[in-house]
């Protein structure tokens, strides 16, 4: 099909050309973006994480590139494939790479809890591993489940319940470091802020993140002539990125996969619903390609994405692939078939010779962070942007677990480094220290934490987000029944420790959490009688009125 819906008929010997000018356009505008990506998720990995360098940049970041480069050349192969079939000349390829949302969710929601709690940064790579391998299969297979989970979830719930995690484990963190070092963060955030919301361009077309990168560096590097040193760079950072540079190629990483299945019943809570919010995104982008005239295959898009992001997992990268929204932007820009295979190859560059190391020890972080923020506000306000706006009450519903989670995590951040600190300068035994965290945490209520709340509340708050939020769509929308099918599900999955739990299981027998698993059967119950009961009104008032008289 052509642009304008219309066949198109093939020429005889008709072969699509590969490059094209305005591939160099997308190039640079599509590369800049995966740049900018690699660099965030390497700061991530380093300064977040605390990850090993020789994990990141020996393992990681080879296994990723990989990853991608089979996604882009995949995708440029399939657009030839297209130009090839229709005999068009402006096919455009589908732009893909690391999935940003999950970037983040991965590495605060699952590696960062598990780090912290080991002490051990291999822990939560292998943790990564694990969730990546679960989500690669859901995509694998949820192209034809995918229809199915989109239309009984209401677009509220599934958003509402991502936004929780943009405002609490994307954006937060971001927003405070900024005002730890104001002078570069908050500069930067206002570049960004005035181009990608205010739509303010910049001088030849050049992308706000690179502006602000640019900035951050020029404030930072300028700052240690003063001997200020903001953003932490230094000559001899640099001179150690040069001296770790280097050639690396992916190496198996089965080990590492197969031991963080320890981790499963924390993984599986967060891994099901992201797959299916994979699968509804890489639908609506595919939906949005066609409409600009480039029809693919779902089923092979999701599969794709499914089979490089298991093939990055067993090589060791802990991040999946997606199929990036945008497809109009750069089939506008002139980008054809050419500008993500290039793409494919300058990850590869990246990744394996290590220019990535030199980049960071050239890059201040605190420059790169305004840019999370920026995809938090943009998740959150999705949620609100594309739901009818009676729905709102039900967004914020849904982002209340997360609220919950974020908070116990920080409590129990503190109290963990409240125990090391007092092991260390007081001498006290582990034993001893258990003793004081279990009656820290019994005196919190007294000072207005209710942290018991707190844990039950926020455990698996994905999929409590996502209940919630269902059940408060269809109670205003005053769809009981449905709102009573979603209470139902919510007992059953609280019962085996999906929602409401720290872990997969069926606790003594009665469940993980019985007490909030029987009050959403009872919950499910009243709405199921209220939904019978208002059906049964409608009839009675429909038969009232069929028999009355005509006047």
């Amino acid at each position: 099909m052509s642009a304008d819906g219309a066949a198109t008929a093939v020429k005889p010997g008709f072969k699509p050309v590969i490059w094209t000018s305005g591939d160099w356009n997308a190039f640079f505008g599509f590369g800049t973006n995966i740049l900018v990506n690699m660099l965030v998720l390497t700061g991530l990995l380093r300064f977040v994480l605390k990850m090993p360098d020789s994990i990141v940049f020996g393992r990681i970041l080879p296994a990723l590139g990989l990853m991608m480069c089979l996604s882009t050349f995949y995708y440029a192969f399939l657009a030839y494939r297209l130009a090839l079939r229709t005999g068009r000349t402006d096919v455009c390829a589908l732009p893909s790479g690391v999935s940003v949302p999950h970037m983040f969710i991965v590495t605060f929601v699952i590696m960062l809890p598990i780090t912290i709690k080991t002490g051990d940064p291999l822990k939560g790579w292998s943790a990564g591993l694990v969730w990546v391998f679960f989500q690669s299969f859901i995509l694998m297979i949820g192209g034809f489940i995918a229809p199915i989970v989109r239309k009984i979830t209401p677009r509220a719930a599934l958003l509402g319940t991502l936004a929780g995690v943009s405002v609490t484990f994307i954006s937060m963190r971001p927003a405070l470091e900024m005002y730890v070092t104001p002078q570069i963060g908050l500069v930067c955030f206002a570049i960004i802020l005035v181009s990608w919301f205010g739509g303010v361009k910049y001088p030849k077309g050049i992308p706000a993140g690179l502006v602000a990168i640019v900035v951050g560096m020029i404030i930072a590097w300028g700052s240690n002539i003063f001997g200020l040193g903001l953003g932490g760079l230094s000559l001899k950072g640099v001179g150690d990125a040069f001296a770790s540079f280097g050639f690396s190629v992916p190496i198996p990483a089965f080990n590492y996969v197969f031991s963080g299945f320890e981790y499963l019943g924390v993984i599986l809570v967060t891994a099901v619903p992201f797959g299916i919010y994979d699968l509804v995104e890489a639908m609506d982008n595919v939906e949005s390609a066609e409409a600009a005239g480039d029809e693919y295959p779902t089923t092979r898009v999701l599969t794709a994405d499914g089979v490089v992001s298991l093939i990055g997992c067993m090589m060791g990268n802990p991040f999946i692939n997606a199929v990036y929204i945008g497809h109009p932007g750069w089939k506008a820009m002139g980008g054809r078939i050419g500008y993500s295979a290039a793409t494919g190859i300058m990850v590869i560059l990246l990744s394996w010779l290590g220019i990535i190391s030199v980049l960071l020890a050239l890059v201040p972080v605190v420059a790169i962070l305004p840019i999370l923020l920026y995809i938090g506000m943009l998740i959150g306000a999705q949620a609100f942007q594309t739901t009818p706006v009676k729905h709102a009450p039900a967004i914020v519903l849904a982002l209340t677990p997360h609220l919950a989670a974020w908070a116990k995590l920080l409590i129990d951040t503190g109290l963990a480094s409240m125990s090391n600190a007092a092991q260390a300068v007081g001498g006290l035994s582990p034993e001893k220290m258990a003793e004081v965290k279990a009656a820290a945490i019994s005196s919190l209520p007294q000072q207005g934490v209710v942290y018991h709340g707190l844990e039950i509340m926020g455990g698996g708050s994905i999929l409590t987000g996502l209940i919630l939020g269902a059940i408060g769509v269809f109670v205003i929308e005053r769809d009981f029944i449905k709102a009573a099918a979603f209470a139902l599900a919510g007992a059953v999955l609280t019962y085996f420790g999906f929602m409401h739990g720290e872990a997969v299981g069926v606790g003594g027998g009665l469940g993980v959490t019985p007490a909030v698993a029987l009050s959403y059967a009872v919950v499910a119950a009243g709405l199921f009688a209220l939904g019978r009961l208002g059906a049964s009104e409608h009839y009675a008032s429909h038969a009232e009125m069929s028999a009355a008289p005509a006047e």
